[in-house]
C-alpha cells in the first residue's frame, strides 16, 4: 500500500471542517441544547442562573423555566435582548423566539 495519495493537501479550516460534521450529525440538536445552556450560564450570571430549572430549544424557540415570579416578570420584558445575547454567544442565529415560563 503506498501513501503517495495521503499526501494530498486540503485547504479547509479545521473549524470549517468541524462544523461540517457537526452540521450533518443526527445528534445536532444535543449540541446545541448543551451549547445553549452553556451560553446561559454565562451570559445571564449566578442568580439568574439559580433561579432557572429548566431550558431547551425547540423549532428555533427556547423555553426557559424560571423558579422565580419576580424574576421571571422581569425576564419576560427582556426577551428580545436575551435573544440577542444568545445567539451573539453561540456565533449564529439559532434562535427565533425566547419563552420564558
Amino acid at each position: 500500500m503506498y501513501l503517495a495519495n495521503m499526501s494530498r493537501h486540503n485547504d479547509q479550516k479545521i473549524g470549517d471542517v468541524l462544523k461540517n460534521m457537526v452540521d450533518q450529525m443526527k445528534n445536532k440538536g444535543r449540541l446545541h441544547q448543551t451549547r445553549i445552556r452553556s451560553a446561559w450560564d454565562k451570559q445571564m450570571g449566578k442568580t439568574i442562573v439559580t433561579y432557572t430549572t429548566s431550558i431547551y430549544l425547540r423549532k428555533k424557540t427556547v423555553y426557559i423555566s424560571i423558579s422565580s415570579a419576580p424574576l421571571r416578570n422581569e425576564l419576560t420584558y427582556s426577551k428580545d435582548k436575551i435573544k440577542e445575547i444568545l445567539n451573539k454567544e453561540l456565533g449564529e442565529e439559532l434562535i427565533e423566539k425566547v419563552v420564558i415560563r
